[in-house]
C-alpha cells in the first residue's frame, strides 16, 4: 500500500485550486493548501496580495513545515495527504524531502496563463510562473529515479475523468467519480490568501469545460517568449486526455 503524501508542484493560475478541491472529494485523501507560501514570502521578500496576513498566520520555516507534514503522514498513513504547492515556493530548501512524496507537476500553456497572472501580478516575471523551476524539478526527480507525473491544465479540462484516472493510477489511489464535482464556495482548507486568488473557483462546482482563449496582449509577448520553451519541454511528458482524439 502506498502511504506517501502526494505533492503537487504547480504554477499560479493553472487550475491548481480546482485540482485541490477535486482531491478533497476523495474519501481517502485530505488536502493542504500551499504550505510553503509563508516560507517563500519570507525568503524572497516578494510583495503579494495579503502578504502580511500570510506571514502572520503561517509557519515560514519551510524545512520545518515539510518535516512536520512528512511526520504527520507517517503517524497516520491514511488518509493520504495531498499538498497543493507552488514550484516557485521551493527556494532555499533542502530538497531531500522530495523523496518522501509522490510528486506531480501541473503546467499550463503560458498563452492562457499569463493574461490571468498579470491581473494580480502586473509586473510578473518568468520566476513568478514557476515554469523554469518545474523543469529543473522534473530533471532532478527523473535523474533520481523518481520521475514526477506531469499534468497539463488544458488536457485536464478536456477530459477530467480520463486524466484524473491516469494520475490516480500513477500515485497509487483509486479514482472516484466524486472527484469531478464539489460544493461551490470556500473550503475550510483554503489559505488566508483565498480572497485574493480563489474568487473564480469559489463560483465553480466542478472542472469548467475547456475553452480556448482568443487574442493575446502584445505587451506580454516578451514574457511569453521566455516562458514558452520551458512549457513545451514539460508538455512533452504530460498525461494526455483520452476522449477527444488528436485535435487540440
Amino acid at each position: 500500500m502506498n502511504t506517501k503524501a502526494i505533492c503537487l508542484w504547480s504554477g499560479p493560475r493553472n487550475v491548481s485550486t480546482a485540482l485541490m478541491y477535486s482531491f478533497a472529494q476523495h474519501p481517502g485523501v485530505r488536502v493542504v493548501d500551499e504550505p510553503l507560501y509563508g516560507h517563500y514570502l519570507r525568503v524572497t521578500g516578494t510583495e503579494h496580495p495579503g502578504r502580511d496576513e500570510v506571514l502572520e498566520t503561517m509557519n515560514s520555516d519551510g524545512n520545518a513545515v515539510m518535516k512536520e507534514l512528512i511526520a504527520a503522514q507517517r503517524r497516520q498513513p491514511q488518509p493520504r495527504i495531498f499538498l497543493k504547492s507552488m514550484a516557485h515556493h521551493l527556494v532555499e530548501l533542502d530538497h531531500g524531502f522530495l523523496s518522501e512524496f509522490d510528486n506531480v507537476l501541473l503546467v499550463r500553456d503560458p498563452r492562457e496563463m499569463l493574461p490571468s497572472l498579470v491581473v494580480r501580478l502586473p509586473n510578473a516575471r518568468l520566476a513568478d510562473t514557476g515554469l523554469e523551476q518545474q523543469w529543473r524539478l522534473f530533471q532532478e526527480l527523473t535523474a533520481s529515479g523518481r520521475p514526477p507525473a506531469v499534468l497539463d491544465a488544458r488536457e485536464l479540462l478536456l477530459d477530467p475523468a480520463g486524466v484524473l484516472g491516469q494520475l490516480c493510477d500513477r500515485v497509487g489511489i483509486r479514482f472516484h467519480p466524486s472527484m469531478l464535482s464539489w460544493p461551490s464556495g470556500p473550503r475550510p482548507e483554503d489559505g488566508v490568501w483565498a480572497p485574493y486568488w480563489y474568487y473564480a473557483v469559489h463560483r465553480s462546482s466542478g472542472f469548467a469545460p475547456y475553452r480556448p482563449k482568443t487574442g493575446f496582449p502584445v505587451g506580454l509577448k516578451p514574457l511569453l517568449a521566455e516562458c514558452a520553451p520551458w512549457y513545451e519541454r514539460l508538455f512533452e511528458h504530460a498525461i494526455r486526455a483520452l476522449t477527444y482524439g488528436a485535435a487540440r
